[in-house]
């Protein structure tokens, strides 16, 4: 139990310790109990087959090996000890034959030394967690040997929270990979309309999934590095309906990420530009605004035209609107939500309205479901809408048809 309490108090101090980087939690564990033991190394080995492989290294000064390196279990005195054949504490190696005997003692040097099995869940042995100097130490005893058990079973804790976390990402990685490889991604259009004459405008593409929303799939994706890939899947699938919905728009949704890799470029060459919308949403975080509005520029320049979605939803938005000067901006269905009964909404929709047409851009009202909430909209000048009230997302040859109805 001192072991233990100790171990307690030695961890919440290293998370107090201002670190020069961020450092794993095993690299701690190891830092810990080498500065407790006052020993010169401390590491963590992974046991393969006939070899030992370092996984983790301290040292006070400098080590005679480094994370990767690896040497024969059978040479060293933690494989010794792990197999029965040489006791987890031993205080002056000279007083041990069998230990003098193994190259490694000699080779980095070990004077004194501690090792104690790294056992995962079921008993399975992952490795060693090792301490030793190069001088003797007759002061080590069983207490410390406990602690290094101690210390042992949160290394094997810390093991395998690092392999559920790698399974869960490999997992993740195949099922984006299975969604790419067979076409299992789709793309909806929901319509956008003229108040003018109530005509189509346009349309956002929307991607959909045969299990779970897009949130979740593009947040994966993101999360093990294949949201630009992912995200370019999408618009060229929602592209491809651009001839079939001659003369409107298609907007897709794009992440600042997918704009800076260049690949949309690639992917918008050949596209009639001024049928092709960008729309950057609240979530989108921008690091470098400069950055991204040198990305757009040759995209603008081919008339690609760019959108700020979720506008009035928060902070980020307007931070969009203001940074990026689009030329659509698109009120969020939070906004235009019972705005014929809320004030405050109006006078924000008010103020948009005058901001758009300063600033030469057009605003979209999102989410439009009630004819009370279309007619504020209509006596607020509101000239183009987005909502269930109208329509909802559809397939290609749904919107290709309500187009073809609207130019007979």
């Amino acid at each position: 139990m001192q072991a233990r309490a100790m171990i307690s108090t030695l961890l919440s101090h290293l998370r107090r310790r201002p670190s020069g980087g961020r450092i794993g939690a095993i690299a701690r564990i190891v830092q810990a109990v080498r500065t407790h033991l006052g020993m010169d190394v401390a590491f963590v080995a992974e046991f393969t087959g006939e070899r030992l492989v370092f996984r983790q290294v301290d040292a006070a000064a400098t080590a005679p090996m480094a994370v990767g390196d690896s040497c024969l279990l059978a040479e060293t005195l933690c494989g010794r000890v792990v197999d029965g054949r040489l006791p987890g504490l031993i205080r002056d190696t000279l007083r041990v034959p069998t230990a003098q005997r193994l190259p490694t003692t000699t080779t980095w040097p070990v004077g004194a030394h501690l090792s104690v099995p790294i056992r995962l869940q079921g008993g399975r042995v992952y490795g060693a967690l090792c301490c030793f100097n190069h001088a003797r130490d007759p002061s080590l005893n069983q207490r410390d040997l406990q602690v290094m058990a101690a210390f042992a079973e949160l290394v094997a804790h810390e093991v395998e929270r690092e392999w559920d976390a790698t399974h869960e990402h490999d997992e993740m990685v195949a099922r984006i990979r299975q969604v790419l490889t067979n076409h299992e991604l789709s793309v909806v259009y929901q319509p956008v309309y003229s108040l003018d004459d109530e005509h189509v405008i346009g349309f956002e593409a929307l991607a959909r999934f045969r299990h779970g929303s897009p949130d979740e799939w593009f947040a994966s994706a993101a999360k093990v590095g294949l949201g630009k890939e992912l995200e370019l899947a999408a618009i060229r699938q929602a592209l491809e309906g651009l001839p079939r919905l001659q003369p409107a728009y298609v907007a897709v949704n794009v992440s600042p990420d997918t704009i800076l890799c260049g690949d949309l470029t690639r992917v918008l060459r050949g596209m009639p530009g001024r049928r092709v919308v960008l729309e950057l949403t609240e979530h989108s975080h921008v690091a470098d605004y400069g950055a991204l509005i040198e990305a757009l520029a040759p995209l603008r320049a081919a008339s690609v035209r760019v959108a700020v979605d979720d506008a009035g939803a928060g902070f980020a938005s307007m931070r969009h609107v203001l940074r990026l000067h689009p030329d659509l901006i698109k009120l969020d269905a939070s906004l235009i939500r019972g705005i014929e009964d809320d004030l405050s909404k109006r006078a924000l929709t008010s103020a948009m309205v005058v901001f758009a047409r300063e600033t030469d851009s057009v605003l979209i009202a999102e989410g439009v479901e009630t004819a009370a909430e279309l007619a504020m909209l209509r006596s607020l000048d509101i000239k183009m809408v987005q909502g269930y009230l109208f329509a909802r997302p559809m397939l290609l040859e749904k919107a290709a048809a309500l187009i073809d109805t609207q130019s007979a």
